[in-house]
């Protein structure tokens, strides 16, 4: 059990997993705005924690948008009882829970207020059968708002991973998502910049489609550590499209999610 768990069993807002569920790290994947890739980030590393051989788990929190079952080629409806759920299993092992499991279809959009799609992500946690998990990721809405503030209350959250884009307004979007982390006591693990750079078709160069990254920069500013640079990969995004996540590889995020595990350990030996 993590230090945050124990300190979870004293929290009046926690919520309680199901008997038998067992959820030994608990990451979420956040991002001040959307359209940075957040999702995406959040398939790869639950498929890169499974492939280097960790019970892995998604809970996709962003209700209202939810693209993990799309990537995960999760077309099945969930089932269980009226206070019980259990989770997909992709072809890797790796469990999936998200609100387009519930849905008539797809496109069906979440006309629900804030409070309701709060309370839905902590039922996700409370009343999905996970059994034993060794690192969960959150897959949070982007923003702010009722979601991500339930979630820092009530889960017993190791920490979070910033995703950004480098991009001029990234500053002050990263500085709310940190403010929020700080004042909520949550650990921020690091910052992952997506889309960062790609490879030129012609001559193998790198080259920035959204301008030089400014990662060192912010990561100096706020002191988090750079987890990594993630470049525009054309077939990561067809992969994605198609539900085929699970057979993209990338040896830096497989590593990353090895360092991510290690330091959390870590934490927890030295508490």
């Amino acid at each position: 059990m993590s230090t945050k768990q124990e300190q979870n069993k004293f929290n009046p807002f926690a919520a309680r997993p199901k008997k038998g569920v067992n959820i030994s790290r608990m990451i979420a994947v956040v991002s001040g705005k959307g359209g940075v890739g957040k999702s995406m980030v959040t398939g790869l590393l639950g498929s890169a924690a499974q492939q280097v051989g960790f019970n892995s788990a998604i809970l996709d929190a962003d209700v209202t948008g939810p693209s993990i079952g799309r990537m995960f080629n999760i077309t099945d409806k969930a089932a269980g009882t009226n206070d019980l759920i259990y989770p997909a299993v992709t072809e890797s092992g790796l469990k999936v829970i998200s609100a387009n499991m519930l849905l008539e279809t797809e496109d069906t959009p979440v006309l629900w207020r804030g409070p309701m799609i709060a309370s839905a992500v902590k039922e996700f946690y409370t009343n999905v059968t996970w059994g034993d998990i060794d690192v969960m990721f959150l897959d949070m809405p982007p923003g702010t708002g009722d979601v991500p503030l339930t979630v820092y209350q009530s889960l017993p959250l190791d920490g979070i991973v910033i995703v950004t884009t480098p991009q001029d307004l990234v500053s002050m979007i990263v500085s709310k998502a940190v403010t929020m982390a700080n004042q909520m006591d949550i650990p921020i693990l690091g910052i992952i910049e997506n889309m960062s750079w790609m490879k030129c078709p012609h001559c193998d160069d790198k080259i920035y489609p959204f301008g030089e990254s400014q990662l060192e920069d912010l990561a100096g500013r706020y002191n988090l550590k750079i987890i990594d640079r993630l470049p525009i990969l054309p077939e990561l995004t067809t992969a994605s499209d198609n539900g085929a996540i699970e057979e993209i590889e990338i040896k830096n995020i497989q590593e990353s999610v090895k360092r991510l595990v290690f330091d959390l350990d870590k934490v927890d030996e030295n508490s």
